[in-house]
């Protein structure tokens, strides 16, 4: 209900500050269990949205998103479904030891020195976010029956500046921060309004404005009415199959 996209090419410190000054300004935080996720990367770690969502007195979640984990696994297990089961079955089940022995085993059959590294640095990424590695509902333990399991982030991708850019030979050009800005206010449905704002002058330019405008009024050029279409004829009376009667019958139609 009343979503909110925060949307920005700028470094991560801005996009924060960003969205903290929304999360304020927009909600009412005070009473809201917040549960937020995000892949681990950089940048968005949970003291993050602690900080943003500092408005809440509630305890928050966040996870590790559930597609990213997913995709990590099915690349380092190469789609093996049996292996996969297993695999996300011990994450299900937070058994640590588990995993990293399937993990292991798994390794231990490669004989690839690429998909060993990949095997590795899916154990490593999984293992520092292991205290993420839950679903939001067995946390809070108020939550309804009819709560639904927190949604994958790449479901919002369209959305989003990456869509652009993730593997589909396209960059964005110097106008980068404006084009993100009026995609942001087609997802907020807030572009109309904030286009009509910059319209709007202050009182100083208003003032130029008016002054200019009665200058011209002063200046301007008295029209003269107009008085219709003039009509005429040639005098003379010759006959019509001559030169000028005729030219004077072209004129009277």
């Amino acid at each position: 209900m009343n979503p909110y996209a925060v949307m920005t090419t700028k470094n991560v410190n801005d996009f924060w500050d960003q969205a903290t000054a929304v999360a304020e300004s927009r909600y009412d935080l005070t009473h809201t269990q917040v549960v937020a996720n995000s892949d681990g990367g950089s940048g968005y770690g949970e003291e993050r949205f602690k900080e943003a969502f500092s408005g809440s007195r509630q305890p928050l979640f966040v996870q590790l998103d559930d597609f990213h984990v997913a995709q990590a696994l099915t690349r380092a297990l190469h789609g093996d479904k049996d292996w996969l089961k297993a695999a996300k079955k011990a994450v299900r089940d937070k058994q640590e030891e588990t995993l990293v022995t399937i993990l292991d085993t798994y390794e231990s059959q490669l004989e690839n020195d690429k998909q060993i590294q990949k095997v590795a640095d899916v154990k490593k990424y999984l293992m520092n976010h292991w205290s993420r590695l839950f679903d939001w509902r067995d946390k809070d333990k108020q939550a309804p029956k009819i709560a639904g399991k927190l949604g994958a982030m790449e479901s919002n991708q369209r959305h989003h500046v990456t869509f652009r850019m993730k593997k589909r030979g396209m960059h964005w050009g110097g106008s980068v921060e404006a084009m993100v800005k009026v995609i942001q206010g087609c997802q907020n449905g807030t572009l109309q309004a904030a286009y009509l704002a910059s319209l709007e002058l202050g009182e100083r330019a208003m003032r130029r404005v008016t002054k200019t405008m009665r200058i011209a009024t002063l200046l301007r050029s008295q029209t003269r009415p107009s008085i219709g279409v003039h009509l005429g004829r040639i005098a003379g009376y010759t006959s019509a199959s001559s030169s000028v009667g005729h030219l004077n019958k072209i004129l009277t139609l």
